[in-house]
């Protein structure tokens, strides 16, 4: 059976429909995959993780997950309305859950299905350290980048009969579950170094518009890379920028993040 997940007519009109601007940071991507069907398989996908998994409840953490996640969630909504792209979140399904495990990780599968670590709680420290990691890893899939990373495995794999319109169910599972090692392994998509950058500065500024102090982002990085010295790189950061480049950046974006802090009530 084959089934249509991409655009085109020829190679140039289908790179030019498939070109999606990021609103926030002005970055562009080659997005081809069909969002309706990566939001179905995360779903799907998230739901196993939980049933898997340890999910906390109703404790202080617990609730500091869900209501930092919520704070994030409105600031997006409220952004992404202003320019007149609230459609972009129409079919988001936002969900915060923390999960009892000492792994330092955090991350959000496309459509804004959130899991939380217990192991990154003690370097968060606070519920500004925590808006950090979920403004980055919301931001994660605000951007489509887990379609953008799909859609280049899908190029280099089945570039021609992308071109000519389909490819199978069958490759299309196969793509995703490589791009999503779910199951045994943590649900983390193996992002490129370009779109951990491009959540570096997208997060800033939605922890930023959520009314929570930027400033504190570096930090964090901090902590967490002394967290990782002398022992195996927690995976959260495994094709994370080096850490002087991150603060690099984070120090040439926290003007702007400023800005959107300020407005949100935040002093300076």
């Amino acid at each position: 059976m084959k089934t249509k997940f991409f655009l085109g007519m020829g190679a140039a009109v289908f790179a030019v429909a498939a070109c999606t601007t990021n609103p926030i940071t002005g970055r562009s991507s080659l997005q081809l995959a069909n969002n309706s069907e990566i939001l179905t398989m995360a779903s799907q996908e998230y739901k196993t993780t939980l049933t898997g998994s340890k999910v906390v409840k109703g404790t202080a953490d617990a609730n500091k997950v869900v209501n930092v996640g919520n704070r994030i969630k409105n600031a997006a909504e409220k952004y992404y309305t202003s320019i007149g792209r609230q459609a972009d979140l129409v079919s988001y399904a936002w969900e915060f859950n923390l999960i009892q495990d000492k792994q330092i990780n955090a991350w959000c599968m496309p459509g804004g299905k959130v899991a939380v670590y217990t192991g990154i709680l003690p370097i968060t420290k606070d519920d500004t350290g925590l808006a950090v990691v979920m403004g980055h890893e919301v931001s994660h899939a605000l951007a489509g980048h887990g379609n953008e990373r799909i859609s280049q495995s899908m190029v280099a794999q089945y570039g021609g009969q992308i071109l000519g319109g389909s490819i199978s169910n069958a490759q299309w599972a196969k793509v995703f579950e490589t791009a999503y090692p779910i199951g045994s392994q943590v649900a983390l998509l193996k992002y490129g170094r370009n779109q951990e950058s491009e959540a570096d500065q997208m997060g800033l500024y939605l922890m930023s518009m959520a009314g929570y102090d930027p400033r504190q982002s570096i930090p964090f990085w901090q902590r967490m890379e002394a967290a990782s010295t002398g022992a195996r790189q927690p995976e959260f950061l495994s094709t994370h920028p080096n850490p002087e480049t991150r603060i690099s950046g984070l120090n040439k974006n926290l003007p702007q993040a400023l800005e959107y802090y300020k407005a949100a009530g935040g002093k300076l």
